[in-house]
C-alpha cells in the first residue's frame, strides 16, 4: 500500500507509549503520544519543523512562547517552527492521549519510547 491508513482515534486511545512513530513520509511524520497524569513533554523548540497536535482524550495545556492554552478532547494545535513549546497533562488521574504530525520528520522511523525517561535517554 502506498501511504498509510488507520483509525487514528482508536490507535491514539489504545496507545500507552510516551512516543510511538506510526508512519514516516518524505516530508512528514505521524506520531502517537500518551502523557501520564502530571507529565509533560518538556519545553522544546524545533527550528526547522512545524508540528500539528490533535488531542483525543484527557485534559492538558500548551505553553507556546509563554502563552498558555487549555487543551481537551477534539482540539487541535499547530506549533510553527521556531516556537518554544510544551504540552502538559493537567490531570492527576488520567493520561493525555494525542497524536502529532511533524513536518518534516523529527524522529527515526519506527521509534517507540515507552516512557519519557526512555525518550530523554535516546536524545543524549
Amino acid at each position: 500500500m502506498i501511504g498509510f491508513h488507520t483509525n487514528i482515534e482508536a490507535e491514539t486511545l489504545a496507545n500507552d507509549n510516551f512516543r510511538k512513530v506510526l508512519f514516516t513520509a518524505p516530508h512528514s511524520q505521524l506520531v502517537l503520544m500518551s502523557l501520564l497524569p502530571g507529565e509533560e513533554i518538556g519545553m522544546e523548540v524545533h527550528h526547522d519543523v512545524d508540528q500539528f497536535f490533535r488531542f483525543e482524550a484527557g485534559d492538558g495545556k500548551s505553553v507556546l512562547n509563554g502563552e498558555e492554552s487549555v487543551l481537551g478532547n477534539g482540539e487541535a494545535l499547530i506549533v510553527p517552527a521556531g516556537t518554544n513549546h510544551n504540552i502538559i497533562n493537567t490531570s492527576t488521574t488520567d493520561s493525555l492521549k494525542l497524536y502529532t504530525v511533524y513536518s518534516p520528520a523529527n524522529h527515526p522511523d519506527g521509534t517507540i519510547h515507552k516512557t519519557k525517561a526512555e525518550a530523554e535517554a535516546a536524545e543524549i
